[in-house]
């Protein structure tokens, strides 16, 4: 393999691939990055063996070939070389990197032991703008279940759907103590309701593509997503993202949303915000517990945490609350997350008693971002 090409377009590739390796002491070649060099086309993939990233660049190919060599290093010795022109070329089992006065060997191993990444050809195709997705995923996947116990709560629900002679996508994570949904449009997809549940590494993984990508003019402004039996690929450019899905069911989450309340509390986020922070600070260590009184009367929520060990502290602040007079006990990292999550100035606060749900949702668009917070139960 001898090719030339651009140390702007190999930091790209590399950029995007380099990020997946993992150490397998079992599988050393997941370590490297396979180089594949042919018409003109520089090919970079890491696979972890559940996603694996394929990226293009352009480049001059002289002698067509591929060859596989740590990522990180790979990565980490392009970065620190001149914006010009690199000449890779293999000899024996090195890889020799020319770049100006810079001379380097990278010691490697042959790609017929690189994992085979599968060729995905989707029987269901979707394609999402970006913009929408990364708020999106930023805000939903904060709230994925860490413990593998149940696999389908490691994942992000994908539930396609027709609304009003147009395509949507609902997004939706939960790790049973609280819950996370968003809706978006679609720019094309099938009529018709499709759901599949996505890990959330896989999701976590596209959304730092996208933002490698976030300067470029020249890209769609959507992704494509292709889902068949238990795969799914993203293509955005040059890059092509393969994982599997989890075919674990999804729970009917929609069961634990409240549809009716007994107090409901319109108040600014910034102020909600404060208060909820400035409690935490005297909350018990482990419980992270805040109580949240809604006086209708008085048109006030006060935030209170007591610590034996600490002290104790209630904030106060004005909102919109009608209804009954109410209170709740959160945790208050969880309610904070829901919190920060939400784009809006206004937020709208909606509980039945102490042992229900509680329902986040931005005031003026209250369908289209939902947060549910479980209490914790005195």
């Amino acid at each position: 393999m001898k090719i030339s090409c651009t140390q702007e377009n190999l930091h790209q590739g590399l950029s995007i691939t380099s990020h997946l390796v993992t150490k397998n002491i079992n599988l050393p070649i997941l370590q490297n990055v396979l180089i594949k060099a042919e018409g003109g086309i520089v090919k970079f993939t890491t696979t972890n063996l559940e996603i694996a990233i394929n990226c293009s660049v352009r480049g001059k190919v002289e002698d067509q070939g591929e060859f596989t060599i740590p990522s990180k290093l790979f990565f980490d010795y392009v970065s620190l070389l001149p914006n010009e022109i690199i000449h890779l070329e293999t000899i024996g089992d090195q890889l020799v990197i020319e770049c100006g006065s810079h001379k380097t060997k990278i010691h490697g191993l042959s790609a017929t032991d690189f994992p085979l990444v599968p060729k995905v050809e989707g029987d269901t195709t979707f394609q999402i703008p970006i913009n929408d997705l990364k708020t999106a995923l930023s805000q939903v996947l904060f709230s994925v279940a860490t413990n593998e116990s149940r696999p389908e709560l490691t994942g992000v629900f994908m539930h396609f759907y027709p609304f009003q002679q147009e395509m949507r996508l609902t997004l939706a994570t939960t790790d049973s103590y609280r819950l996370s949904e968003r809706t978006i449009p679609v720019t094309s997809g099938p009529m018709e309701d499709y759901s599949v549940v996505i890990p959330a590494k896989t999701l976590s993984e596209v959304s730092r593509i996208l933002s490698v990508f976030r300067d470029d003019v020249d890209l769609p402004s959507y992704i494509t997503m292709q889902v068949k039996q238990n795969q799914v690929v993203f293509m955005y450019g040059p890059v092509e993202l393969v994982s599997r899905t989890i075919e674990e069911n999804y729970p009917d989450y929609q069961q634990i949303i409240p549809k009716q309340f007994q107090t409901q509390v319109v108040i600014d986020r910034e102020d909600f915000l404060k208060a909820v922070k400035t409690a935490s600070l005297f909350s018990k260590n482990g419980l992270f517990d805040v109580t949240l009184l809604f006086s209708p009367t008085e048109k006030s929520v006060s935030v209170k945490a007591l610590d034996v060990t600490r002290g104790e502290n209630t904030t106060m602040c004005g909102a919109d609350v009608s209804g009954i007079l109410n209170s709740v006990t959160v945790n208050h990292r969880y309610l904070l997350d829901g919190l920060q999550s939400m784009v809006s100035d206004q937020i709208l606060f909606e509980m039945i008693d102490a042992s229900n749900p509680c329902l986040l949702t931005m005031k003026e668009k209250p369908s289209e971002h939902r947060y549910i917070v479980m209490p914790i139960k005195q």
